[in-house]
């Protein structure tokens, strides 16, 4: 079952919660990565090998595991965060974000007026198929609506980004804003440093929460130090291939059989 308190409501706590992303489309890697403590799991369908139709199954596996369940959308266009809410996911990512109006425009599309514009509809998942008694007043409570910040012309606007009624969350793309800013993944430039802390700042100062994308547990402690609090640590595929490679090594260096150049 979906965790009780939601996601929001956990990060507007102060909590710090652990997540990772889901991009191969399996049902079965939703359930079994919720069942190993992650806090939340994300839907990746921007660049997840998974497409609309197999988000509710993964739904499901995140229900079942007991996690919050997310979805990261293609772009800002309306439908596609409508449809994901439809289905019954508590969190919407939206990708490059880059201004106070874009974020506007996408958070609207998060929640019912006022003072959102999310059509009236509630035989869907997301309103428990009409037996939510108040699906709107849920459905403001529970929707945590996440803006990714990748490019410069973001960070300039971080400040205003943050504080859009319906953004709850600035979400960092570390890969993505340093290649934008012509410094790929020279996360110690100091223009990055200043990036990185101008954003969190601008979190914090609006009382909403810090994201980032991680992909080392190593990398963990200073991005705590930071400020970050919504905190991503790589996904299902980068999981199952460091796994399957450290296993194949293993065996090569037991068996004395040369290593494949495969």
């Amino acid at each position: 079952m979906t965790p009780e308190t939601p996601m929001k409501a956990r990060l507007a706590a102060g909590e710090t919660l652990f997540g990772t992303f889901l991009t191969l489309g399996s049902p079965l890697a939703a359930e079994s990565l919720g069942l190993v403590g992650f806090d939340w799991l994300l839907v990746d369908l921007e660049h997840g090998g998974g497409d609309e139709s197999l988000l509710h199954a993964q739904l499901l596996g995140a229900s079942a595991a007991g996690v919050h369940a997310l979805v990261r959308v293609e772009s800002d266009v309306r439908g596609r965060t409508a449809r994901a809410l439809d289905l019954g996911v508590e969190g919407v990512m939206c990708p490059q974000v880059n201004s106070a109006e874009a974020a506007e425009a996408w958070a609207s599309a998060l929640h019912y007026g006022p003072p959102g514009s999310r059509g009236i509809a509630f035989f869907h998942r997301g309103a428990r198929f009409g037996t939510d008694p108040d699906p709107i007043a849920t459905a403001r409570a529970r929707t945590l609506g996440i803006a990714q910040i990748e490019s410069p012309e973001a960070v300039e606007a971080c400040e205003e980004i943050a504080a859009v009624d319906g953004v709850d969350v600035l979400f960092v793309g570390p890969s993505d804003l340093s290649y934008s800013m012509g410094i790929f993944r020279q996360f110690d430039d100091p223009r990055f440093r200043v990036a990185i802390e101008r954003v969190v700042a601008a979190t914090s100062a609006a009382g909403k929460t810090a994201g980032i994308f991680l992909t080392s547990v190593d990398q963990v402690p200073a991005a705590l130090a930071d400020g970050f609090r919504m905190i991503a640590l790589g996904s299902d595929g980068g999981f199952m291939m460091q796994a399957a490679k450290s296993a194949v090594e293993s065996l090569r260096t037991l068996s004395g059989a040369p290593r494949s150049s495969g």
